[in-house]
């Protein structure tokens, strides 16, 4: 029995969920040990840059999603988890439409599988790729959330470093020219 599972049942429990995030359409899932975690504030000051355009306009980004240690005292109460992949194929390296195309894919797996997941995990922590995308258009700042429940933030929006997350739990990260990967995970037990 691996040491991150208090007994045999939940690693057993562990295995199907595993199970239920490949048939949902993952390319790869793998366990993710929450000691690996850690949480840097230089992925913090790369969101503040807001190179993607959504800092401060998105309540899954910071920081509408809560500073570093409020973000660190939500996953130390976990023990595991699944890393989960979508691996795309692109034309060539801007192929930017297939780069599109995987993310959105991965998007909607990643919600069809927390879906499933929280009737197993209801304590379930959810953390994907990229931004919130629940909504066409977020009311961040100006109202409340409108589906809090089905909110994610985005791994990067934690600090993770996700290559650096996947290598610490034996999971692949670039798989060469031509593929492209977005990573998220679930935090379970």
């Amino acid at each position: 029995m691996n040491s991150l599972f208090r007994n045999e049942q939940e690693e057993k429990d562990f295995g199907k969920a595993k199970e239920l995030v490949l048939s949902c359409g993952f390319s790869e899932a793998a366990l993710l040990d929450c000691s690996t975690i850690e949480l840097r504030e230089e992925v913090r000051r790369m969101c503040a840059a807001d190179t993607c355009g959504m800092y401060g306009k998105n309540w899954s980004c910071p920081p509408a999603c809560g500073s570093l240690e409020e973000c660190r005292e939500k996953v130390q109460g976990y023990r595991f988890g699944v890393l989960v992949q979508t691996i795309g194929e692109l034309e060539d390296s801007w192929d930017y439409e297939g780069m599109q195309e995987t993310e959105k894919q991965h998007k909607e797996t990643f919600r069809k599988a927390a879906a499933l997941l929280r009737e197993q995990y209801p304590g379930l922590l959810a953390l994907g790729a990229g931004c919130c995308t629940v909504c066409a258009s977020c009311s961040y700042p100006d109202g409340p959330c409108r589906f809090p429940e089905k909110r994610i933030s985005s791994m990067e929006a934690y600090g993770i470093v996700v290559s650096d997350l996947c290598k610490a739990n034996e999971m692949g990260y670039y798989y060469g020219p031509g593929k492209i990967a977005y990573t998220s995970c679930y935090l379970l037990g």
